[in-house]
């Protein structure tokens, strides 16, 4: 077992892990820096690319899900100290991350191609837009619980963990999950969107809605406070709910976890 220096160790080794594959993602879907990104020359045939592309992003949404679940933590807290269950979470969807950037088979290929400059410095604004959104989101909501460094920190003082409080800052008042706005501005917003860059973008969208169900599902579960959160607040497009005339209900502890 490790002890609380090791456990911490080993948190923040996993937090860091991730931060280096956030910035290496941002460079891949971007085509900005990095040795192979999203829309390199092909290197084999379509099929075989495709079929590759799809099973690595398979690899991941299963992954990043299953491991997220409720039933599945209370498996894997018997194997892994309840303290570091985060950070292995975090640590395994970083190495799924990286799997993915070096055996991915870009497909080739132009669905459109924006030349206008004014548009084209729209469209980057946007992408940039989400990579930002994404990253003060995780922080809006506790960025070091989020990935484990709070959970590792605690045990290393020797305290006991404590959750969250329920909160709903900033856009988290506009639309229930402003986090994964973020990844969808990141994902489609493309001066020049390849084929390669569309099934990426396709698959991660669906990965993305049928994640929220998941999600959502454990929350309702778990915290009644969610079914008026619910449906005061839309999912991902902000705009006017239906129930907005339902009084407001007290928040209790607990923030919304995001996968």
């Amino acid at each position: 077992m490790l002890g609380r220096i090791g456990t911490f160790l080993y948190g923040l080794i996993s937090y860091l892990l991730f931060f280096g594959t956030f910035l290496y993602a941002l460079g891949w879907v971007g085509n900005l820096v990095v040795p192979k990104s999203i829309d390199a020359a092909p290197t084999m045939p379509f099929g075989q690319a495709l079929l590759i592309d799809l099973g690595l992003l398979g690899v991941f949404a299963i992954q990043h899900s299953l491991m997220a679940r409720r039933g599945f933590k209370d498996w894997w807290t018997k194997l892994v100290p309840q303290v570091a269950e985060r950070s292995t979470y975090v640590l395994a969807s970083s190495l799924a991350m990286i799997v993915m950037f070096y055996y991915w088979q870009p497909l080739g290929g132009v669905v459109w191609q924006v030349e206008h400059p004014f548009a084209k410095m729209v469209l980057l604004g946007m992408f940039g837009f989400g990579w930002g959104l994404v990253l003060v989101t995780t922080f809006l909501i506790n960025h070091f619980d989020l990935f484990g460094l709070r959970q590792v920190w605690l045990h290393l003082l020797g305290k006991d963990y404590t959750p969250l409080a329920f909160t709903t800052p900033g856009p988290y008042k506009l639309v229930r999950h402003p986090l994964y706005v973020g990844w969808l501005f990141a994902f489609w917003s493309a001066p020049v969107m390849t084929v390669t860059h569309l099934v990426f973008a396709v698959t991660t969208t669906a990965y993305i809605l049928i994640a929220i169900q998941l999600e959502e599902r454990d929350l309702l579960r778990d915290h009644a406070e969610y079914h008026d959160y619910r449906r005061r607040v839309p999912m991902l497009i902000p705009g006017r709910s239906r129930h907005a005339h339902h009084p407001h209900h007290p928040h209790h502890p607990h923030h919304p976890h995001h996968s």
